[in-house]
């Protein structure tokens, strides 16, 4: 083969390793590209996003913000800048990234006048309870849920892996008296639930009230409370003495009987028995019957 047509069949190569292209060669456009990857730097962890393209989490425990705290929070933001990234995950059914957590730092960041959001994208599918889990580890751990969003948000946790409240408090790290409290709360009539809701009553008292048997209970409780204010040791005081009388009445045992004669002999325990608990303690009478026969003992 002659040394021109070797250069010949090279040519083309040679030409575009020196920077020069046929007349024809076009460049290639980029692809539009995905909504999810925009704002997204080398390390796709992170990123920047327009506060357009991010929307609170539809079902976020916290539905209730302090608007004082979103606006202690924006200025310091604006003095200095946003600290920490939100966490966010993709939603194709909304087009558009949700919060998992950091709700208030976004309405802060609106409120402050940004442009422009930190974030740090979540990878991968998440599980309803998952996104909860995280969402409610972040509202307790950075600011406190009003009681009614915190027992709620229990109950959706506890409803959706088949929990009890003592598996839950070990799961998210909590003392389980935190979770039993808590849930009392749903037990309360909706009247009183909205008391708490509004903050003009105290879950502490609100949890006393819970331990009453039936709502009319609760609510003369709640009314004496109101017409004479006490502390939560007090409330739990008069529970106990409220609740004494019913579960006496309601778990107690008491058998009577009868005899030829016209005897009628009661026997009655303040818990539950069998049969041959009150066998003995009628043996145990009869031993005592036959001390005071022996002593003289006049019966009166």
């Amino acid at each position: 083969m002659s040394t021109r047509n070797t250069l010949s069949r090279i040519k083309e190569n040679l030409n575009e390793s020196m920077g020069k292209r046929a007349d024809d060669t076009k460049p290639l456009l980029s692809p539009v590209p995905n909504p999810r990857d925009i704002g997204r730097r080398v390390l796709r962890d992170f990123g920047e996003l327009a506060l357009d393209q991010v929307m609170p989490d539809p079902d976020q425990p916290r539905v209730e913000f302090n608007d004082q705290a979103i606006a202690q929070l924006a200025q310091s933001i604006q003095e200095q800048g946003q600290l920490h990234p939100i966490r966010v995950r993709w939603s194709d059914a909304h087009s558009s990234w949700l919060i998992i957590s950091g709700e208030r730092r976004f309405r802060a960041a609106k409120r402050a006048g940004l442009p422009t959001i930190d974030c740090f994208f979540h990878e991968g599918e998440l599980t309803k309870t998952e996104i909860l889990e995280q969402q409610l580890i972040e509202n307790l751990l950075r600011t406190d849920l009003r009681p009614m969003e915190e027992a709620r948000a229990y109950q959706q946790l506890i409803e959706l892996n088949g929990w009890t409240g003592k598996q839950l408090a070990a799961a998210i790290h909590i003392h389980a008296s935190t979770v039993t409290r808590a849930l009392a709360l749903l037990k309360l009539p909706r009247d009183i639930q909205q008391l708490v809701e509004t903050e003009k009553l105290n879950p502490s008292l609100a949890y006393e009230l819970s331990k009453l048997p039936n709502p009319e209970q609760q609510r003369r409780a709640l009314q004496q409370h109101q017409q004479q204010p006490m502390t939560a040791k007090k409330a739990s005081r008069q529970v106990r003495q409220r609740r004494g009388n019913s579960q006496t009445k309601k778990r107690g045992v008491k058998q009577t009987f009868l005899t030829e004669e016209g005897w009628k002999i009661t026997v009655a325990l303040e818990r539950k028995a069998n049969y041959d608990s009150l066998k003995q303690a009628l043996q145990e009478a009869l031993e005592e019957v036959q001390l005071r026969i022996d002593n003289s003992v006049v019966l009166s």
